[in-house]
């Protein structure tokens, strides 16, 4: 069976009801899906920069109850290798992008983004886009 890092964008989705991703992550199964702590942290600061700021936390909090949360830790050693080799190349990505990239890559899983032209410049990643 396979497993999904779900990137922020999918979990925004989510959280408007749109695309139908709930029924994609059900049809996944929800035991498949993680989120990582950096999907976390982006959450949470979208929730506290909004004019519903109360609402919008629980509506987070309750979001992120439902999944396994990634640390970033075991994922260090990609994240540092391949920021150097896109700083070479002259292709760089976004930290926090490439932060989460380097969690799919380090746990194995396939990650559900619909940033694709980020992401595909990250080595060994697997990408699925569940809104195309």
């Amino acid at each position: 069976m396979n497993k999904y890092l779900l990137d922020t964008d999918i979990c925004i989705y989510f959280l408007k009801g749109m695309y139908g991703l709930n029924d994609k992550i059900v049809s996944a199964g929800i035991e498949n899906c993680f989120i990582s702590e950096i999907t976390v942290a982006e959450l949470k600061f979208g929730a506290a920069n909004s004019e519903r700021m109360k609402q919008n936390k629980e509506t987070v909090d309750n979001f992120i109850s439902l999944f396994s949360v990634l640390c970033i830790l075991d994922s260090l050693d990609v994240y540092a290798s391949e920021k150097a080799r896109l700083r070479k190349t002259g292709k760089p990505v976004d930290d926090f992008d490439l932060l989460i990239g380097s969690i799919a890559i380090a746990n194995d899983l396939i990650l559900v983004t619909n940033n694709k032209e980020h992401f595909n410049r990250l080595n060994n990643i697997k990408i699925v886009n569940w809104i195309e």
